[in-house]
């Protein structure tokens, strides 16, 4: 590279990677085949609107690449294409979420959004009031049992049936448990709306999207009406997203009363509604990850990462440290780090997920500090850290690993 300053960087970059212990739980290491599509020539080409119907000449490749990496979707999560609709363009979650909501909920902010709450695991685009989601749409927030820290599927089929919300949200950023998609099935069925429909159930499967494709985590896909995704957490893929939605869903224009799918309206979301070209560098390098993922190596590697975050989990509760819920169901362990200063007369005294975090880089561990359920801090500063295993998972770790890296914050944490 000609750029001196720009690769000096990179070369940084990718150094500090390879020191550190990335237990960042939305992030992962890519193949070179990935990086590879992701830096290609298909960088160069814009490709505005879908495959067959482009606003732009040159697009024999463009429609091949895009089409190869729906096929593959659909193909990786058992899906028929009769069923099924995936759009590839997002340029990440967020958007991706966004898409799906512009589509298909009231343009004039009477649409309700039922998201789990984000100190309870939520995300900002399941409606947070600092998300353009909870600025032009109303939350209707749930969260865990404060008691068990896990979802009661009572308490909100009760909110839900009192809140009537057009869209129940299930998948979360920081809850490490199993989630009941048909409970959240039978939820949305147990509300009537006005028009006599019941509401949409969508489900975020950003964070164990690789482990529903590695058959380590129930699929949502015979429950929801809509799935999103990113590519970038256990899926091992760029920073990406995929919508997928069932094709025989469909909704009456009120205007018109003419019937318009689901899969239309999120496309047009998409495009022209949110975005303009797709970035075809990247979608090439999704489609390279979903088939690296539709292979039995992958199945091998989604079963490690669950054994790996469970080792974690279940020698820092070893040690003394508060897990939330009491263990994981996933990739992800989220520690409440505040509560052992305070409680654990043995400790080292009373520590924010900022300072645990701070701490940790320093020795070389990477987390990322996060609300815990009945937060009493600030976002900024709050009571815990959350953990992954997805990265170290595929740079080769295993649970004998994870138990040293459990001790190794233990002492790091102590030492404050």
């Amino acid at each position: 590279m000609k750029d001196i300053q720009i690769s000096k960087l990179i070369k940084a970059e990718k150094e500090r990677q390879k020191k550190v212990i990335n237990l960042i739980a939305s992030e992962n290491v890519v193949s070179k085949d990935v990086l590879e599509a992701l830096g290609s020539e298909f960088t160069n080409k814009y490709a505005e609107g879908y495959p067959g119907k482009r606003y732009y000449g040159g697009q024999t490749y463009t429609d091949k690449i895009e089409i190869l990496a729906q096929e593959r979707a659909l193909k990786l999560f058992g899906l028929s294409k009769d069923k099924w609709h995936v759009n590839v363009q997002p340029l990440s979650g967020s958007p991706a979420n966004l898409a799906v909501y512009v589509g298909l909920l009231p343009s004039d902010g009477t649409g309700k959004i039922m998201g789990m709450s984000l100190s309870h695991g939520g995300h900002l685009t399941h409606g947070h009031k600092v998300s353009a989601t909870g600025k032009f749409w109303k939350q209707i927030p749930y969260g865990v049992d404060p008691k068990t820290e896990v979802i009661n599927y009572d308490e909100i089929k009760k909110l839900a049936i009192v809140e009537k919300p057009n869209i129940i949200v299930c998948g979360f950023t920081a809850y490490p448990r199993t989630v009941d998609f048909k409970k959240f099935k039978e939820i949305a069925y147990s509300v009537v709306l006005a028009d006599g429909t019941h509401p949409i159930l969508m489900c975020d499967m950003s964070h164990f999207a690789g482990l529903v494709a590695g058959k380590q985590y129930p699929s949502p896909f015979e429950y929801a009406d809509v799935v999103t995704t990113t590519v970038h957490k256990t899926l091992r893929g760029p920073r990406s997203a995929l919508i997928f939605v069932r094709k025989d869903k469909v909704v009456k224009d009120k205007k018109t009363g003419k019937e318009q799918s689901f899969a239309d309206l999120i496309d047009k979301a998409v495009f022209p509604g949110l975005q303009g070209g797709p970035h075809m560098n990247q979608i090439a390098a999704v489609a390279v990850a979903l088939k690296e993922a539709d292979t039995s190596a992958f199945k091998k590697y989604a079963v490690q990462v669950k054994k790996n975050a469970s080792a974690l989990a279940k020698e820092l509760a070893r040690l003394g440290w508060y897990v939330v819920s009491a263990g994981t169901d996933s990739h992800l362990v989220l520690v409440d780090v505040w509560m052992f200063g305070v409680k654990n007369e043995k400790g080292a005294g009373a520590i924010t997920g900022s300072e645990a975090s701070d701490l940790l880089e320093k020795a070389g561990i990477i987390v990322n500090k996060n609300t815990i359920p009945g937060e009493t801090r600030s976002a900024f500063d709050p009571s815990g850290i959350r953990l992954g295993s997805a990265a170290e998972t595929t740079r080769g770790k295993k649970e004998k690993d994870f138990v040293l890296i459990a001790q190794k914050i233990d002492k790091v944490l102590r030492s404050k």
